[in-house]
């Protein structure tokens, strides 16, 4: 793709692994579980990468409808890639659209979250006790809320098809998993969990918990 911004495949390597990395060392998947969670995400990431900087599968298939409806847009250069800019008409750097912006936030977000349950959950296997402190003590599943928002994030960046397709059937197979958790948690810790489970949501945390109502009263 000789003046395209792709086939650069060593960027796609390089991007995937970067981003994997600091996933893992935020997430430090140790269960077969956690594994799986964690293998999901990094094919999520590669195929992202791998439109973005490699070949643009989706580029190509929507290229009829592209360039009829946007014929003055050279679909092949990267700034272009950033399709939800381009189609509601952003025209200045796409970097600092409001959509990348967006994404920024989701994706920092997600890892702040990762990491803040990765730390809470650690103490709470260290001493054999239920984790309902810190992001545990507003929602049960931080962790895969937080894989979810650093997807979405990325879907809000780089929309593909391929990524499209797959988050859906990975946010169905983190709600799987969160159920199983639960299960394994009422198993464990019985009464304790049970209480547990009817004071905090299981994704969406309660309003009030976020943000506290009195204060400054």
């Amino acid at each position: 793709m000789e003046g395209s911004s792709y086939g650069l495949w060593i960027l796609v390597i390089f991007n995937s692994v970067i981003f994997i990395l600091f996933a893992f060392s935020f997430f430090k998947p140790q269960t077969g579980r956690d594994w799986r969670s964690f293998g999901a995400f990094s094919a999520f990431v590669i195929a992202l990468f791998t439109e973005m900087y490699g070949f643009p599968l989706t580029i190509y298939f929507l290229s009829g409808w592209l360039q009829s409806n946007y014929p003055s847009v050279d679909w092949l250069t990267h700034d272009s890639g950033h399709l939800l800019e381009m189609l509601f008409g952003w025209r200045g750097n796409p970097h600092f659209g409001p959509f990348h912006l967006l994404s920024f936030a989701l994706i920092g977000g997600g890892f702040i979250l990762l990491s803040a349950a990765w730390r809470t959950l650690y103490q709470a296997q260290r001493t054999n006790t239920l984790a309902s402190t810190g992001p545990y003590a507003r929602i049960r599943h931080p962790q895969y809320v937080g894989f979810v928002l650093i997807m979405l994030g990325f879907l809000v960046q780089w929309p593909t098809l391929l990524t499209v397709a797959m988050f859906p059937i990975l946010v169905v197979m983190y709600w799987r998993l969160a159920l199983r958790e639960e299960r394994e948690g009422e198993a464990e810790f019985g009464e304790e969990y049970r209480q547990y489970r009817n004071k905090v949501p299981r994704f969406i945390p309660k309003w009030n918990t976020i943000m506290p109502s009195g204060q400054g009263s």
